[in-house]
């Protein structure tokens, strides 16, 4: 919780540096860069309430937590980026009918630059942090920074090409740019946003260890695996499985394989949640084919 507020202190921060910049050099590319921080603060504030929600465990309404809220944060911040993006545009393209001088553009680019550092090193832990914790919204978050970073040494570029060359035309082409490149992160987070809302499987990595954990139990055990099922719920990862075991074990054998089952999965994947389900080998239930 603590990166979040931490998160929402660099908007605050870069907010106002950029503003200021803008303001001081009429310039409509760190203009531009000014709006995008401010959708960074709207982000920060929103994914704090969302991480939030995630951490709360599960009551007696939501059997299996709040993990999706993070979702909802990724695509709240990604529809913000829109909103950012046709703002921009809208201002650029006027700008870029009628150019206008930059002003003070050495002191300007100096603020700008100083509040591009901010964004560095808060993105560059929160993206660690999350894939830690393996929370999308501290990801998005620190994503979202970075890619800030990058947009805002380009309109930096372009403000200082823009006061050697004296090529008005070049701050809002720079802020054009800049608002094409925004759309396309919005449209990454919106689109990841809702693959995890419908449930998307588990990383391809994750499915490997728990396939690597049951080739054990099949090379140890006289037992059947059904392909597992995996899904996702922001940071919590669910597995389902269906074992087949011998017809003659005791129903105590059969709890007792179970259990470590997933003892040994929670280790493999900590604070994965598992599901199983047993059946005796050679079952097969009405109206299904044979399994191979």
């Amino acid at each position: 919780m603590r990166f979040m507020w931490l998160s929402v202190a660099a908007a605050l921060a870069t907010m106002a540096l950029k503003s200021l910049a803008a303001w001081l050099t009429g310039s409509v590319g760190l203009l531009s860069d000014a709006l995008e921080s401010g959708v960074n603060l709207v982000a920060a504030i929103v994914g704090l309430l969302a991480l939030r929600l995630a951490a709360k465990p599960a009551d007696f309404n939501h059997d299996f937590g709040h993990g999706k809220a993070e979702y909802l944060s990724a695509a709240v911040e990604g529809t913000m980026i829109f909103a950012a993006a046709t703002a921009i545009l809208w201002t650029s393209v006027d700008r870029l009918l009628s150019p206008q001088p930059v002003e003070e553009a050495g002191l300007g680019l100096a603020l700008s630059a100083g509040s591009s550092m901010i964004n560095l090193a808060v993105g560059m832990m929160l993206i660690r942090e999350g894939r830690k914790h393996r929370s999308i919204t501290l990801v998005a978050d620190g994503k979202h920074l970075l890619t800030d970073v990058w947009t805002s040494a380009g309109v930096l570029a372009g403000v200082a090409l823009v006061a050697i060359s004296g090529w008005d035309v070049l701050d809002p082409i720079v802020a054009i740019v800049v608002a094409l490149n925004i759309l396309r992160i919005g449209y990454g987070l919106v689109k990841q946003s809702v693959v995890g809302m419908l449930d998307a499987v588990l990383p391809t990595e994750d499915v490997a260890v728990v396939n690597s954990v049951l080739d054990r139990y099949r090379a140890s055990e006289p037992v059947e695996f059904l392909p597992p099922r995996t899904r996702q719920s922001g940071r919590q990862r669910f597995v389902y499985l269906t074992v087949r075991a011998p017809g003659d074990w005791s129903v105590r054998a059969g709890h007792d394989l179970l259990d470590r089952l997933e003892a040994d999965l929670r280790d493999a994947l900590p604070g994965v949640t598992v599901f199983t389900h047993l059946e005796p080998l050679g079952y097969q239930k009405r109206g299904t084919a044979p399994s191979a």
